[in-house]
């Protein structure tokens, strides 16, 4: 990997700060595209930095804003890559939006869904009951994910639906999802803004990071203090913001979407921005000796 910073991070606290911030962490959650892995390929620096973690009793999950494959998909992904992950250490944005409807909006069961097979089967497991592209078959709420498997009918189904009214519920602001073949992966926030364009509405809530509930839920689960987690991602207005919002430590890692300048650029400024996760786990060895 290339390297962007001279000793491998940069922050605006000084080191004796840093280190004292980072050794008060109890859990780090970790996205996963451009944090952990790059498409299908595991960063070499990834299995070493969670082994690192369970030695010095640091709990970790993982925490991702791409609802297109079910929690359960998730695990067996991570397994065939060598990582070690237990059913509440996941948390998609698809968990998210199923927790917001059953705690907020218990009225919402019937959903025109824009999104993959794997998350719908996941709401239906959960309760829920999918409509069909079809202006008979109306719906109590529309759910705009990244959908990977998306036609053109089905998107202007939904935004049919959106311009009568229906709660607009949307997984995740991202506009694209990192990968490392050579294309572009229109995310959930591009297919907002289109429906945005051609309805003018947007969603009535958008469940994923930055919306801080979904990292106060984690600290909740793991049964630690928001203040003592830390947010490692490469999207500084998703992951970073998320952590500014909860309260939380904000790690920025330069191993997926975002660049140094436009870190150094940024208004509100991550608490520490690392090449990878090898120069974070090289810090917590300096703040735990």
């Amino acid at each position: 990997m290339e390297k962007y910073l001279d000793n491998g991070y940069s922050s605006p606290m000084g080191d004796e700060e840093l280190l004292s911030r980072i050794a008060e962490l109890e859990h780090i959650a970790l996205d996963m595209d451009g944090t952990i892995y790059m498409g299908s390929d595991l960063f070499e620096c990834t299995l070493p930095f969670l082994a690192l973690l369970r030695s010095k009793g640091i709990g970790y999950s993982f925490l991702t804003n791409n609802p297109t494959k079910s929690a359960d998909d998730y695990i067996a992904r991570l397994a065939a890559m060598g990582v070690e992950c237990a059913p509440d250490q996941i948390y998609t944005t698809a968990m998210g939006a199923i927790d917001y409807l059953k705690a907020d909006r218990p009225e919402l069961r019937r959903l025109f869904i824009l999104g993959t097979e794997s998350m719908t089967r996941e709401f239906c497991e959960a309760g829920f009951v999918p409509t069909a592209d079809s202006a008979d078959d109306e719906p109590d709420a529309v759910l705009v994910a990244f959908d990977t498997t998306l036609t053109y009918d089905r998107l202007c189904r939904a935004a049919w639906w959106i311009a009568q009214g229906k709660p607009y519920i949307a997984t995740n602001p991202d506009r694209v999802c990192p990968t490392n073949l050579p294309t572009v992966l229109v995310d959930c926030g591009s297919l907002c803004a289109a429906l945005a364009t051609a309805t003018r509405r947007e969603p009535d809530i958008t469940i994923g990071k930055p919306n801080p509930d979904i990292l106060r839920g984690v600290a909740h689960r793991h049964g630690v203090a928001v203040e003592r987690v830390a947010m490692v991602g490469d999207r500084l207005y998703t992951d970073v913001q998320t952590a500014h919002n909860a309260g939380a430590m904000g790690i920025l890692t330069l191993s997926g979407e975002t660049t140094l300048a436009t870190a150094r650029a940024a208004a509100q400024q991550p608490h520490l921005t690392i090449d990878s996760l090898a120069d974070l786990g090289a810090l917590i060895e300096r703040a735990r000796q």
